[in-house]
This record gives C-alpha cells, structure tokens and sequence, in this order.
C-alpha cells in the first residue's frame, strides 16, 4: 500500500522543525541556556549552503558545528539559519538550510537526532509548516497490514 500520509516527510518535517525551535529560542535568548549547547552535522554540498570556499574544499561532504559560547549573529529563518563562527581565528559566514541538517545533538541532556539525507533533495518544503485541507486527507482504510514501518533509532544517543 502506498503511504498517502507521508508519514517519512512527516517525521523529518518535524525533527526539522524541532531544529529550528531550538535554535529560534537560543536566538531569542542570546545564547544556549544553562549548559545547553548543539553539534550541528550538515551537508555542505547540499542545496542553498552557503559557506566559504576554502571550508568547502577542507569539508567536501559534510561539516559539523558546534553553537555553544564563540559564535555570532546567529539568525533564524523559516527554511534556514545563520551564524557566524571562528574557523582558526578568523570569522566566518554560514548559511545553513535546515534541508540539509543531517544531525542535531545536545550532548548536555544526551539528546540527538539523525535526520534523512534524502530529505534533503525536497528542498525548504521538508519544513515548511503542514498544513491539510478536506481534499487533502487521505480516505480512511482499515487495512493496516500494508501500512508501512518506520523505527527511529536514538540508541546512538544513549548513555552506555
């Protein structure tokens, strides 16, 4: 049976926007309150990302961050965020579409999330707010034998 709910875009949908609450509140707040502070895991060749040439030739595939007392003007969008941080001294812009987020940890309340690399070939629709009309919810079925299963793993986040 086909997923008409859509439940992957779904859950990525909303990891994403879970990303994007956090970061909004640290904005808002001027920093992670308390001992908060975030390990940001992105693609760098993803679509929208905007960072300097020479982090994209020391980082090809990925490049993770970490948003906890040096960074600056950090500012939070619908579909992406901003922030400015020192890579060997010297300031740095980063534009960073949530689409291409692929990991999100907060190691002060050993909490993360590992988000779809294929999410991110939707683009700034994975995040944008859901919202259904009548004509787009599903007609019901009561057969759930085809539903399909999808098992967010978080034991990668767990204390051993």
């Amino acid at each position: 049976m086909t997923d008409m709910i859509g439940y992957d875009a779904l859950t990525q949908a909303a990891m994403r926007g879970l990303v994007r609450t956090v970061l909004k509140t640290t904005q808002k707040n001027g920093a992670p309150q308390g001992d908060h502070h975030f390990y940001i895991t992105f693609l760098t060749k993803a679509p929208g990302v905007k960072i300097a040439n020479h982090l994209m030739e020391n980082f090809p595939k990925d490049m993770t961050i970490v948003i906890q007392h040096q960074y600056w003007d950090l500012e939070v969008h619908d579909t992406h965020f901003e922030i400015i941080l020192k890579f060997s001294g010297v300031p740095q812009h980063l534009h960073i579409p949530f689409s291409a987020v692929t990991r999100f940890v907060d190691p002060s309340v050993d909490f993360g999330l590992t988000l779809d690399k294929a999410a991110t070939n939707l683009g700034s629709e994975i995040i944008a707010p859901v919202t259904q009309t009548e004509e787009s919810i599903p007609e019901k079925t009561d057969d759930l034998s085809e539903a399909s299963n999808t098992i967010v793993n978080l034991d990668a986040f767990r204390r051993k």
